[in-house]
């Protein structure tokens, strides 16, 4: 065989050595837009509402909580698969897959419908302004955490009723289970996180959120026991260990942060916010974290859902017009959504 020239050698390595770099680029590629879902407005609304969603990665669903309906879409190709209705001014929603059943808060109580068929099957009465909820595994209960009413409705999630009423000393944001019997939760106006246990319904601590953040985003590394807390005002990123309040790391975020989202697999974490950026941290280990990277969004694009198969993002939004002028009961008012303009977004790598 003829030996190879230096020329020839030369290239074929800059060739391996490009094609290896390609290779890097694509396996560690920042998260930027894949899809774009547009949707019409709610038929029997003239206000455009969006607020919570919720990602099925299993069954492939995306539950959308849109004014007075759930959208619930395919995640793989964004098809309307069918709407939960009859609600009235709906927030969050939370799954129990293994009794067929979902839990939606609206108007101060939790709509209960069937997961094959979206029909209504059950209302549970909870407080005012019930908004975010999570179901807990371990106590087979749905916990609906109602801000007005400084609140948590604790619901059976097998029969629908009922089971309790915690006094949560503050208004209650969202909330997160550890999966071995206790539920975190964030209460805004008073700078702290609560730890209930989800069989006696006690509350077991109270730890301050330092520095006080009006923390709203939860998210939580079961596995190494670390909350994730993001706060409006200072806006912050906060890393808690869920079992002592210790605080161990704090990063700046932009403004009004609504979702934080944490991937097992990654060691990610995601926070999303309102004007539009997805801040993505790095678990180097459970006693540091770092910024991995910051990705420009869509302005109102606050909430957020993992899909753990595809590793995709799914946020919504809609366009905005002006916001309305200053008066007593509007002392700081918001751009208000465009009926007709409400759409999902979809960011991968």
């Amino acid at each position: 065989m003829k030996s190879s020239s230096p020329g020839r050698l030369t290239i074929g390595v800059s060739i391996l050595l490009g094609f290896f770099a390609l290779y890097a680029v694509a396996a560690t590629g920042g998260y930027h837009l894949l899809k774009k879902y547009p949707f019409g407005a709610v038929e029997d609304s003239t206000r455009e509402y969006f607020d919570f969603l919720t990602v099925d990665s299993s069954a492939r669903r995306v539950y959308l909580t849109h004014g007075t309906e759930v959208k619930v879409i395919d995640a793989d190709d964004g098809a309307l698969i069918g709407n939960v209705t009859g609600l009235k001014h709906n927030h969050g929603l939370a799954l129990a897959n293994e009794f067929g059943r979902g839990f939606i808060t609206d108007d101060g109580q939790v709509i209960i419908f069937d997961l094959k068929t979206l029909k209504v099957i059950a209302k549970a009465k909870a407080g005012s302004d019930a908004d975010g909820v999570i179901y807990d595994a371990t106590s087979k209960r749905v916990f609906a955490m109602n801000g007005d009413n400084n609140s948590t409705t604790v619901i059976d999630a097998k029969n629908g009723i009922v089971v309790g009423t915690i006094d949560m000393g503050g208004h209650p944001e969202f909330a997160v289970a550890d999966g071995k019997g206790t539920v975190y939760d964030n209460i805004g106006d008073k700078n702290e996180v609560v730890a209930i246990d989800s069989r006696t319904l006690k509350i077991k601590s109270r730890w301050p959120v330092v520095p006080s953040c009006t923390p709203t985003a939860l998210a939580m590394d079961r596995e190494h026991r670390r909350l994730f807390i993001g706060g409006r005002g200072p806006k912050l990123l906060e890393v808690m260990d869920a079992d002592n309040g210790r605080v161990i790391q704090t990063f700046p975020i932009a403004d009004r942060v609504d979702t934080n989202v944490y991937e097992p697999e990654t060691g990610l974490i995601f926070s999303s916010t309102r004007d539009g950026t997805i801040h993505i941290f790095h678990e180097d280990s459970p006693d540091k974290f770092s910024m991995a990277e910051t990705v420009k969004t869509e302005f109102g694009a606050k909430t957020m859902g993992l899909d753990t198969k595809t590793h995709n993002l799914f946020l919504d939004t809609a366009d905005f017009g002006p916001a309305p002028a200053l008066s007593p009961s509007r002392p700081q008012p918001n751009p208000v959504a465009i009926p007709g303009t409400f759409r999902v977004l979809v960011y991968g790598r």
